[in-house]
């Protein structure tokens, strides 16, 4: 039997966590986050051996701390998440509609996460499904799909909601019992909503949502209603940005869209170029000049901090689904959509398979049972005393 090996890591965020972690003052959730990084799949978590069925070739793989915020553990939770949602796509276009909040309210979404972010979702999904619902618009009943992403890509604080809508829905008289009645009505070709129409419902909606929290004392830092009122008057001074990308072919390119998006978190391990003792630099995009790549170098402590901006409070939900999609309807919504459209091509999630061998490449590895950090350390001391 050939040695066991043992997986190394690239270049990773947890190496940053290893190296600058300790120079943040933190609050509890932002050390959870941290410590979970820092010991995703190493042995602190325990792990297994892997065994190949073909050559008998044997690695340690650690396991994985499944923190959202992890970027080590996001690709096996989207494909699962995709397997899901690949049987509810329909054969309809498909569009993708972003809403952005104003910087203005940075600092408020920092000292109130939960309160505004959940805003935000709520004046997205009031927008869309009443602009939606004006016969002088499209005038029927829709479903769509909310993504939150807080974060430019050089990890500033960037509130926006990503949304992918099917191009119709169902018409006023199905309302009631969509089991019966109603039918179909799409959108005109390459063309969902009007994005200044839905600037200004969008506006309307959240500034009434937040006064409504701050009249109920949902809101921390906002220490007088001049100043609350001072926030609101420069936030309508501002461009509130809708934007509508094209349309999506078909479910198949929906599928791969979301296979990039759902999971996203603020910084991917292939964005990371280098790190030291003293600083860490990365790649982004640079919207500003025509996404133009560049590095940006940070100092350590200051690109943790950046990072931990995005950091959404524990239990709350970056992907929602609304109006016909909403989750107690859905799949009485999606069967009746089906009778109404035509027979969809199946569209299917990329399949998650087991790991191929680095050696024969011909087997697969297959996992053997847990093993506890303890019993991962016993057999790691054995193999570097042999």
């Amino acid at each position: 039997m050939m040695p066991i090996q043992r997986l190394r890591a690239a270049l990773e965020l947890a190496e940053v966590v290893k190296q600058h972690g300790h120079r943040l003052d933190l609050s509890g959730e932002q050390e959870r986050i941290l410590r979970a990084i820092a010991s995703c799949r190493t042995a602190a978590l325990g792990g297994h051996v892997q065994t190949c069925d073909h050559c008998q070739h044997q690695r340690i793989a650690y396991n994985s701390c499944r923190n959202r915020h992890c970027p080590r553990c996001q690709g096996s939770a989207c494909a699962r998440w995709m397997e899901d949602r690949a049987a509810e796509l329909l054969p309809v276009e498909y569009f993708h509609v972003v809403f952005t909040l104003p910087d203005t309210f940075n600092t408020l979404a920092l000292a109130n996460k939960r309160v505004v972010y959940g805003i935000l979702f709520d004046a997205v999904a009031q927008t869309l499904l009443e602009v939606a619902a004006n016969p002088r618009h499209l005038g029927t009943r829709i479903g769509f799909l909310a993504i939150l992403h807080t974060w430019g890509q050089n990890l500033s604080l960037h509130p926006h909601v990503h949304c992918v809508v099917p191009g119709g829905g169902l018409s006023p008289d199905g309302s009631t019992g969509l089991t019966t009645g109603g039918k179909w009505v799409s959108c005109r070709t390459g063309f969902f909503l009007p994005v200044r129409i839905l600037s200004r419902v969008f506006r309307g909606k959240f500034i009434d949502l937040l006064k409504r929290a701050r009249g109920a004392g949902k809101l921390l830092g906002v220490e007088s209603d001049c100043a609350f009122d001072g926030l609101i008057d420069t936030s309508v001074k501002q461009d509130w940005v809708v934007y509508a990308k094209p349309p999506f072919g078909g479910p198949a390119q929906v599928l791969k869209y979301l296979s990039r998006y759902t999971h996203r978190i603020a910084i991917s391990n292939r964005r990371l170029v280098s790190i030291d003792d003293q600083s860490v630099t990365f790649n982004y995009k640079d919207y500003a000049h025509g996404n133009r790549p560049r590095t940006l170098m940070l100092n350590g402590r200051e690109f943790l901090r950046r990072f931990l901006l995005h950091a959404v409070p524990r239990g709350f939900m970056r992907i929602r689904h609304f109006g016909l999609l909403a989750n107690r309807v859905r799949a009485k919504n999606l069967a009746t959509l089906r009778r109404l459209l035509p027979t969809p091509t199946p569209t299917t999630a990329p399949v998650v398979e087991p790991a191929c061998c680095p050696v024969c490449e011909r087997g697969r590895l297959i996992s053997g049972p847990h093993l506890s950090p303890r019993q991962l350390a016993a057999i790691i001391q054995r193999l570097d005393s042999s």
